[in-house]
């Protein structure tokens, strides 16, 4: 499966997680996750856990958040450095300092969500 992230749910949901409505985004995502197979699934269920976790964080569950990205982290890591037209790199890095930065009991208010980016 190649992933078009320039039109569909996929686009749509990388609008809606830009624009930090991080449930939405989700749920956009959620449709093209339900129709995937392996790799893409699982790829995709680690992308749907960091918009959920900081769908979490706005709900001030910071324990919520970091298992989240604790468990996407574990799912993205698998991936080369691109993989579905996102830089997974990145992506993994943003999680990674996300979590030091909850782990560390910094405020997480001002937290910035990784970056979704397709290349």
């Amino acid at each position: 499966m190649k992933f078009d992230w320039s039109e569909g749910a996929l686009a749509e949901g990388l609008r809606l997680y830009e624009a930090g409505e991080f449930f939405t985004a989700h749920e956009a995502w959620e449709t093209v996750w339900l129709a995937a197979l392996e790799p893409e699934k699982t790829f995709l269920q680690g992308v749907i856990q960091v918009t959920a976790a900081f769908h979490h964080l706005r709900r001030n569950n910071s324990l919520g958040t970091m298992l989240l990205l604790q468990a996407a982290l574990r799912r993205l890591d698998r991936y080369p450095s691109d993989f579905g037209g996102i830089s997974v790199t990145l992506l993994c890095q943003d999680i990674r300092e996300c979590l030091r930065t909850l782990e560390a009991g910094e405020p997480a208010s001002q937290l910035p969500s990784p970056r979704i980016q397709p290349g």
